[in-house]
């Protein structure tokens, strides 16, 4: 239960900062806090995201193989997290590439 209490705790902690409106521009360079509270909250929450994506997937992949969705559903499932977890560059947006 202690466990289960964390976790939520965590990921109400973390809403407001993914709910934050993007900025006009964006900048190469990422401030200190958001660096830190990248590393801290939003990576290990991607990571997560992109493990429970994987399950999901494995999970859906009779009815989307039947479906003719399968590529669909493992981008939407399973890359996209990954790349949100792994291939930008810390303290940075989604909206900023």
């Amino acid at each position: 239960m202690k466990k289960i209490f964390i976790i939520v705790l965590l990921a109400t902690l973390c809403l407001p900062t993914a709910s934050l409106p993007a900025q006009e521009g964006c900048s190469t360079s990422a401030s200190p806090e958001k660096m830190a509270a990248d590393i801290i909250f939003i990576r290990p929450l991607g990571l997560v995201g992109t493990a429970v994506g994987s399950v999901f997937y494995v999970a859906s992949l009779p009815f989307t193989l039947l479906g003719g969705n399968a590529g669909e559903a493992g981008k939407k499932l399973v890359v996209e997290p990954a790349a949100y977890t792994f291939d930008r560059p810390l303290g940075s947006n989604l909206r900023c590439k």
